[in-house]
């Protein structure tokens, strides 16, 4: 297999694309005295139920994948691509029961090209896995995925949630583990919820939302979510209401049970990481919820309890996050520190075999340490390098956990460890058809245009020379408090493998460096995370790794609304963009599903200062007629009721209306598929494929 360069001007141009027709229309709103045109306001309609949306995404799809399949390095590529993926992928095992039933170990593991992963039970960790669930066997095209799992601790139950065509609703299901069958509950009209178990097993506690209005559920806005404690073995409309707050509509309830089923702990949520706090004592029937913090200042997470004593992870007096505990029998003594705020971000804590795992975040890289109860270091957890460990998970009383690492060339591994030891031992590891030795991974840090520093991973292959003609992909995100951490991608090592250039910086708006950072690139200033994002690819050309006709960009949902608002911003600096799933419109943002959840990070266009900030960089409204706009291939799918595809619907017929060139201005819209998780492998493979193809045209590499 050999990619080599090409002139670029033997790449194909547009000149002989007839894009769809796409009316115009004279659609204006007036914010705080400014008039924002909207000519494409018509694209925003559910194309599952608009029949001229939907003749508009068939006449764009025709136009894009008669493009797409005329690359003729495509079939190449999606051969290749087959060839990485296929290797079988584990998640750590979940271990399930307790000591006087015995325990089993539950573990989702895809042979390689399975469209969904398929769950096996365990009787122990050397037993032959015996299928439990297997999602394939729900719809012939892989489209129906499960999106949640929780397991009662007493091994009797298993609450599942399948979701259909990407889509964000689920429904709960009740799998019996001891008969193997799944019973007649069916709980639905449930997001962003997982299913919080009593321990006896009698039932669980979700959050839904009221059935949505006809012709709504994909668009309309996600309002009114309230918590519910279902019984097994009845109906939903037994379900017990637990908490409601109508006066406050755009508040979400996230349930958790502690381990000793003492505590039922709310997450209050209205978007962005802050959060509040309620707390229930499960041992006096029904009683209140407690409001144990009664603001929306800081973010909070529950790690587990002893006894009446409740550990949160939290960013309260610690912008890298500290852990503290607080004593339900005597609240006014109020939360004490027990692991205390350091020098790098405190990313996660679990507690496990009576010890505290804590996972730190260094330069976006993981280092995990062991404490005591009293927050003591006892040791640090070795890792193979610079990468990425999760996990943790396992009961309070038993010294056995799981951990995964992985890194940009370590695929996946899964690790036994015991808390009390410190003995760790890998337990799995994956096949794959490549040589981690042919690849160098190195970080760099890249001076933005107010001089804040901030780290970039790269990933190549050896013997890399630096003549400024690489290809190069940087891609980026940069919201939302996430953080970006080095993993294994099979797509990825596809583009490498072709001789092209992976480049990742830690944008503001993420949540490596803490609180302050995460708040760097919010509302008005969300501008310093596409600053951060084109002084990372100046930086790259300025160093001779790459130019502007080799260098691609590429982010998805907040990173499509990075790639969006740095290719209407600079346009000269990119050989290529890939804006998937993106946020295109700022000004409508807040009007469908949970859209308004994004206010805290973006802003609201009803304050005047924060719409002026969203109106200077909203994707749409930055588009500039007839001006050369880089080749572009924008990616979304028809069942997205996270962001909804009319944003890069409106984002495609606005530039493709503006464009000044040859270079094509192109949207794959993908049918029965969502904002991305349980997307099938096979729409993976193909959207893939498609997405290298175009890059590779573009920025000159060409499979021979």
């Amino acid at each position: 297999m050999m990619f080599v360069l090409i002139p670029l001007s033997l790449a194909l141009t547009a000149s002989s694309i007839d894009y769809p027709v796409s009316p115009r229309g004279d659609v204006q709103d007036v914010f705080h005295g400014h008039a924002v045109d909207d000519p494409y306001r018509w694209l925003e309609a559910d194309v599952r139920e608009d029949q001229v949306v939907s003749d508009w995404v068939d006449a764009q799809n025709d136009v894009t994948f008669d493009y797409l399949n005329g690359l003729q390095q495509r079939s190449d590529i999606r051969r290749r691509l087959e060839q990485l993926w296929d290797y079988e992928r584990s998640g750590s095992p979940v271990k399930v029961g307790n000591q006087a039933n015995g325990y089993k170990y539950y573990m989702a593991r895809n042979d390689g090209l399975q469209n969904q992963s398929v769950w096996y039970v365990l009787e122990n960790l050397e037993a032959e896995p015996q299928v439990l669930l297997d999602p394939n066997a729900l719809s012939a095209d892989g489209t129906i995925a499960m999106s949640g799992a929780s397991f009662s601790d007493d091994g009797r139950f298993m609450a599942y949630a399948l979701s259909e065509g990407g889509s964000d609703w689920k429904t709960w299901h009740v799998l019996n583990l001891e008969t193997g069958k799944t019973l007649s509950d069916r709980v639905e009209w449930s997001k962003f919820s997982g299913a919080a178990w009593r321990p006896d097993g009698s039932g669980f506690f979700y959050a839904r939302f009221p059935e949505p209005e006809d012709g709504a559920a994909m668009v309309g806005r996600n309002l009114n979510q309230s918590l519910y404690f279902h019984k097994v073995g009845t109906p939903q409309s037994q379900d017990v209401l637990v908490h409601a707050d109508d006066e406050h509509p755009d508040w979400g309830w996230e349930p958790t049970v502690t381990e000793d089923g003492n505590w039922l702990v709310v997450h209050a949520w209205k978007g962005g990481a802050k959060t509040r706090l309620y707390v229930r004592d499960l041992r006096n029937g029904v009683g209140p919820l407690v409001d144990l913090v009664p603001n929306w200042d800081d973010a909070w997470g529950l790690v587990g309890n002893k006894d009446d004593v409740l550990f949160f992870r939290t960013d309260k007096d610690a912008p890298m996050y500290q852990l503290v505990s607080i004593d339900m029998g005597n609240q006014l003594d109020g939360f004490k520190p027990v692991i205390p705020e350091g020098d790098s971000l405190l990313r996660s804590v679990s507690y496990v075999g009576g010890h505290l795992v804590a996972n730190w975040l260094q330069d976006a890289c993981s280092r995990v340490s062991v404490h005591d109860l009293n927050g003591s270091l006892l040791r640090t957890v070795d890792l193979p390098g610079i990468g990425s460990a999760g996990g943790f998970g396992g009961y309070q009383d038993d010294p056995e956990t799981f951990y995964s690492y992985s890194s940009f060339i370590a695929p996946p591994s899964i690790y036994r460890y015991n808390v009390d030891t410190g003995e760790a031992s890998k337990w799995w590891s994956p096949d794959v058809d490549f040589d981690p030795a042919d690849y160098d991974v190195r970080q760099v840090f890249v001076q933005s245009k107010d001089g804040t520093m901030l780290p970039m991973f790269l990933a190549h292959r050896t013997g890399l020379v630096r003549n400024g003609t690489n290809p190069t992909l940087l891609y980026g995100y940069g919201g939302f408090n996430l953080n970006m951490t080095p993993y294994f991608s099979p797509s990825r090592l596809a583009w490498m493998e072709m001789g092209g250039i992976f480049a990742m910086p830690n944008l503001r708006g993420g949540g490596e460096y803490g609180k302050a950072w995460h708040e760097a690139g919010t509302k008005l200033h969300k501008q310093n995370v596409f600053d951060d994002f084109i002084a990372s690819a100046q930086w790259l050309i300025n160093n001779n790794y790459t130019s502007p006709s080799h260098l691609g960009i590429q982010g998805g949902s907040n990173g499509g609304l990075l790639v969006g608002a740095c290719l209407t911003q600079r346009p000269e600096l990119y050989g290529a963009a890939l804006p998937a799933v993106g946020v295109m419109d700022m000004i409508r943002y807040p009007q469908f599903t949970i859209g308004r959840a994004w206010v805290p990070d973006y802003g609201d266009p009803d304050v005047k200062a924060e719409f002026e900030a969203l109106i200077a960089y909203s994707p749409y409204h930055n588009i500039t007629p007839l001006r050369a706009y880089p080749p572009t291939l924008i990616t979304t799918g028809d069942t997205d009721d996270r962001v909804v595809p009319g944003h890069s619907f409106k984002f495609a017929a606005a530039m493709q209306f503006a464009q000044d060139g040859d270079a094509p201005i192109l949207i794959r819209i993908d049918r029965k598929a969502g904002h991305g998780a349980g997307k099938p492998t096979s729409k993976r493979l193909d959207e893939t494929a498609d997405v290298w193809s175009f890059l590779s045209e573009h920025l000159g590499v060409v499979h021979h």
